[in-house]
């Protein structure tokens, strides 16, 4: 089996860490970028590095990054000539700061970058340091080597992807989270639950990946349920992050699969939060690929996989693979039930919209990782099923 594996240089796991931001950006430099979405975070942040002798330009993020938002945080960067980059927030802003900090030191524009949308030229230098300081648990863009950025003239998301992008930190604070909304907590949540659902049962997953996999997956079930009824449970906020942060590292190193490569499309066209889309899909897509494999594939140890998942997620043992199986579905589809999270339609998703979203996730670089190649049609049942 070949494969490489890439990783976060430093990782720190702190309840109140953030005290510690000024002088963890000091080893990198005088003048920082600091990116955030959360105003009075940002302000605590903003104080604590101009404490520790900084010189601080500060970009308020709103909404999810575009061409044109990473470009102003890249225009202040080279004003303000900034020696580090802190992404401070969800990982929207976190994303956002990543992908300034990589074309602050390679040039040029988002456009030049992306990938599907974009010229897709190739990162080739490290990113200028930057540090990962998130306040909520989903993502995992605390550790991953791509930032995905939404082009709304294409109606499409796509990544600026190289390894050169990994952060040379990233600062778990679960304290940080305790005041996030339950909506956000819940649709982030589900976010890093798929996506470590999706690379435990990738085509490119590995031994490493694996092990963090699973580790990631019942560390969520113990807690994503316990952090929407208690906001303020910071053992469950910390076990949210770590499982986000392992989502992160995943994803990296595994891929994902159809739920993220319908997300992308999804995400570009409708004002559908990330994790809503990986909550309503993940089922369906669990179903659809199994059914595939079993017609397709019958000796596939994928679908050993999807057994696994079952009692990861439950804590129980099943008699057969299949009752696994459905348990994994059910689980999944009774969580974001209980989490209230909205159907695809009340954010405008149409059944006539379909062809159109089944042959724009084609070209997301998610779907090629998916188990097993689904054909359009199986494609189109999982958005009939989740709309």
């Amino acid at each position: 089996m070949d494969f490489e594996f890439f990783n976060v240089g430093r990782i720190i796991v702190e309840r109140g860490g953030i005290k510690r931001l000024g002088e963890l950006a000091r080893e990198h430099g005088t003048r920082a970028l600091l990116v955030h979405n959360a105003r009075e975070t940002g302000q605590r942040a903003q104080e604590i590095l101009s404490s520790a002798g900084l010189s601080v330009a500060s970009y308020v993020h709103k909404g999810e990054p575009t061409v044109t938002t990473v470009m102003q945080v890249i225009d202040l960067g080279r004003q303000s000539d900034a020696q580090v980059v802190i992404g401070l927030g969800g990982g929207s802003a976190i994303d956002c700061s990543k992908a300034a900090a990589a074309i602050l030191a390679n040039g040029g524009e988002p456009l030049d970058y992306m990938e599907v949308v974009g010229r897709g030229k190739k990162i080739t230098r490290p990113s200028l340091p930057w540090i990962a300081v998130p306040t909520t648990a989903g993502t995992g863009a605390e550790a991953t080597r791509n930032a995905v950025v939404a082009a709304p003239e294409q109606q499409f998301k796509a990544s600026i992807r190289s390894e050169h992008m990994l952060p040379r930190l990233a600062l778990l604070d679960a304290e940080l989270a305790v005041d996030v909304r339950r909506e956000v907590t819940a649709a982030s949540g589900a976010d890093a639950l798929c996506q470590l659902i999706e690379s435990y049962t990738s085509a490119k997953a590995n031994p490493i990946s694996d092990g963090l996999a699973l580790e990631g997956i019942m560390r969520a079930a113990k807690s994503l349920q316990r952090v929407y009824d208690e906001p303020q449970d910071v053992e469950a906020r910390e076990n949210m992050a770590i499982a986000a942060l392992l989502s992160g590292i995943t994803l990296t190193n595994a891929g994902l699969g159809a739920v993220h490569g319908f997300a992308a499309p999804m995400g570009g066209r409708y004002p559908v939060p990330h994790g809503v889309v990986c909550a309503a899909l993940l089922p369906h897509v669990i179903r659809a690929n199994v059914r595939a494999l079993r017609q397709r594939l019958p000796n596939s140890p994928v679908l050993a996989r999807y057994s696994i998942i079952g009692p990861s997620l439950t804590g129980e043992g099943y008699i057969s693979a299949d009752a696994a199986i459905d348990a994994a579905v059910n689980y999944i589809a009774e969580l974001t039930c209980y989490m209230q999270i909205p159907p695809l339609r009340q954010y405008g998703v149409k059944h006539e919209d379909i062809p159109q979203l089944v042959a724009a996730a084609r070209k997301s670089s998610s779907m090629r990782y998916n188990p097993i190649e689904l054909t359009e049609d199986e494609l189109a049942g999982i958005l009939e099923a989740a709309i």
